[in-house]
């Protein structure tokens, strides 16, 4: 079965504009994703879905010239988008990445696209009771369940959150959840703001030159050395996108 890695980015983020391309040591922040991206193993291909905005010409650009392939859509319909990229490549398998995450980890997409292998699930993911960082998270969704989702959504939140037409149905689609071996939940590594891009910079310019594929339990040891540069959902707030909306968050 075909699984298709699909990262979704745009320029005009509204905390911080431009930040996909903010330079990550020596390399635009979405390069340094994409790398560590196409080192997970149970991935037939990564792509990125941009929009066809203007604003969005020079992230294509940048992406295209590293030879990873770009498809452009809607802005703000964004499973919209994800389809368009599905029209194209005809996957099977659909593993959902936002260009937010440069220290996603290898290790934690193979988990969660293996977990969902062994099950009869439409969806899996690390997120409905998230036990990883924050900044590590993936969705597994079956292709023909979210082109389901795309001809009937007309929620505009499930327009822009790709996978809230699933998850939020369990009475139609079969969700399953991947639970960590501990509870890191409460660590961000996600960018969304300067900080956050300051913490990811301090943690690549500490790793990077060291362990040039650093991962997960690199990162938590480089940590545990330095508490003091952490960065926790007391910094901000956990998936604030989605704060307010009806998600059928797992209990378990």
């Amino acid at each position: 079965m075909s699984t298709l890695a699909i990262v979704q980015a745009r320029m005009t983020s509204t905390r911080f504009p431009g930040k996909v391309l903010a330079p990550l040591v020596g390399q635009p922040m979405v390069l340094r994703q994409l790398e560590r991206v196409r080192r997970a193993t149970t991935l037939d291909g990564v792509i990125v879905a941009t929009s066809t905005d203007p604003t969005d010409d020079e992230l294509t650009g940048v992406v295209e010239a590293s030879g990873v392939p770009v498809v452009r859509g809607s802005l703000d319909d964004v499973l919209d988008r994800f389809i368009t990229a599905m029209d194209v490549f005809e996957p099977e398998v659909v593993v959902r990445l936002t260009a937010d995450c440069p220290l996603i980890s290898p290790f934690v997409i193979d988990q969660v696209v293996e977990a969902f292998r062994a099950s009869n699930a439409d969806y899996v993911s690390n997120t409905m009771t998230p036990t990883y960082p924050d900044g590590l998270d993936v969705e597994v969704v079956r292709a023909s369940v979210l082109r389901e989702v795309a001809r009937s959504a007309t929620d505009p939140p499930e327009r822009e959150h790709v996978t809230l037409g699933v998850y939020r149905r369990h009475d139609r689609y079969r969700v399953e959840n991947v639970i960590g071996s501990r509870d890191l939940s409460h660590l961000r590594w996600t960018v969304d703001t300067p900080a956050d891009f300051a913490f990811v910079t301090r943690v690549y310019e500490a790793l990077l030159p060291v362990t040039a594929d650093f991962d997960l339990e690199d990162v938590l040891a480089y940590l545990e050395q330095h508490p003091e540069f952490s960065r926790t959902d007391a910094d901000a707030a956990r998936n604030a996108a989605l704060t307010g909306l009806d998600t059928g968050a797992m209990n378990a």
